[in-house]
């Protein structure tokens, strides 16, 4: 993410305005030139250290790696509530920024057997963080039977956590997004743990649905966002279902979901937005004469929605919806989804459908910054997008694609101070001409 810097304001001596004053009509080459002399012969320094640094013994930085991986899963059974949630915090890093498969799958039982404890007797931040180390667990040991005997260990206190109207919104959040993932990774294709798990998401979003006089329940706090992610986790498994299964679906939730476009939250009028267009994209699948049912009417709404004005909502929140609600809107009137590209390493993604964009916003809501990293290296998520078994580069090659951090230290810190050195020079020429 780009860092804001503050640059050191130019000298306000007069014998050092007037040398600024004569330099006042430098070219933009001779700026370029200025940054990159500097980052050659920085460049050069670096490239040694590299080459310093490339003889550390691997082996051992993974041994203490691993140390301090087994020390968090010891403390994941501390008496202390502050020493549990920094160990959750701490492997949550972890997981989400490297693989960790034959490590993990040797103490798989041990580490489900901790976040089942701390499921069952932490606070609700505790649960929080347990459900989504949980979730990263499924990921990390890529789908399969480890991660099927896992998911259905810990099904019934997820379970439990997210129908207890009494638990922390927090914490039932993020067991109903562990349920829709986990489910994802471990289900291979339809049965009674899909059947199960989408029969309970949707008892969750299916609250926020219009009663028989067509209006929408009054939201309680916190209400909007575990409904979204119930409906975003339940989408998810939707990807997975069969054509008879889906047309069931379509019927009865697309008209209810449309209603809830009228929600007063923001982000829960989005996740249903992108819901319906991912409906609308498998019912076209499925037939090609797929209309849906009212569809001047959802129109309608759509519209609105991509263009509203109200200065009522904040103006993040605005442009956020009119940005989707645009692109929801353009696919139903078009059939036309707006391509996105996403690169890791020396290889690319194409996210060419809802049921793409869902698969992959679900992963890096997960993930984090980590995607990248696990699309690169983890066989689960290659599976799933298609990009076959990784891609291993030789050192040369490798090296040839890739700058750096400390050069990329170098390069901005020379383009910064040469940035800096010219504002100054438009400053004191501003103050001239005053």
């Amino acid at each position: 993410m780009p860092r804001s810097r503050k640059g050191k304001r130019g000298s306000s001596k007069p014998g050092v305005k007037n040398g600024m004053k004569g330099e006042s009509g430098a070219s933009d080459d001779e700026f370029t030139s200025d940054v990159l002399s500097h980052y050659s012969s920085a460049s050069e320094n670096a490239s040694v250290m590299e080459e310093g640094s490339e003889q550390v013994d691997e082996l051992t930085a993974q041994e203490e790696t691993e140390d301090k991986l087994k020390q968090c899963i010891d403390n994941l059974m501390d008496k202390s509530a502050k020493t549990r949630l920094a160990a959750l915090e701490s492997l949550r890093q972890a997981f989400s920024s490297r693989l960790l498969y034959e490590f993990l799958t040797e103490r798989r039982l041990t580490v489900s057997d901790c976040l089942e404890r701390s499921l069952k007797k932490g606070s609700g931040e505790e649960q929080a963080a347990a459900a989504t180390v949980f979730t990263l667990l499924c990921i990390q040991l890529g789908g399969g039977d480890e991660a099927e005997e896992g998911f259905k260990m810990l099904l019934p206190i997820l379970t439990t956590i997210l129908i207890d109207n009494s638990a922390s919104i927090a914490a039932r959040q993020s067991c109903a997004r562990a349920l829709g993932m986990c489910c994802y990774v471990s289900t291979a294709e339809e049965g009674e743990d899909l059947n199960k798990t989408l029969a309970l998401l949707e008892s969750i979003f299916t609250s926020s649905y219009p009663n028989r006089e067509g209006t929408l329940p009054t939201a309680k706090p916190g209400g909007p966002g575990l409904h979204g992610a119930a409906l975003h986790a339940w989408s998810l498994l939707v990807t997975l279902c069969p054509a008879s299964r889906i047309t069931v679906l379509l019927d009865h939730h697309l008209p209810k979901l449309q209603a809830c476009l009228q929600s007063s939250d923001v982000n829960y009028r989005i996740a249903v937005g992108e819901t319906i267009a991912l409906l609308v994209e498998l019912g076209r699948e499925i037939d090609e004469e797929f209309e849906v049912e009212d569809s001047d009417g959802l129109c309608e709404s759509l519209k609105g929605l991509a263009t509203d004005g109200n200065k009522h909502r904040a103006k993040n929140d605005r442009r956020k919806q009119r940005s989707i609600f645009r692109e929801v809107l353009h696919y139903i009137e078009n059939e036309d989804f707006t391509d996105e590209k996403i690169r890791f390493g020396v290889e690319s993604v194409y996210i060419d459908s809802w049921v793409r964009r869902r698969i992959y916003d679900a992963f890096k809501e997960i993930l984090e910054s980590g995607v990248r990293h696990h699309l690169q290296f983890n066989q689960l998520l290659r599976d799933i997008f298609g990009l076959g078994a990784p891609i291993i580069l030789d050192a040369a090659t490798s090296k040839a694609n890739k700058i750096s951090r400390f050069e990329k230290h170098l390069f901005n810190s020379a383009a910064f101070k040469a940035r800096t050195k010219q504002r100054s020079k438009v400053r004191d020429k501003r103050a001239d001409v005053m």
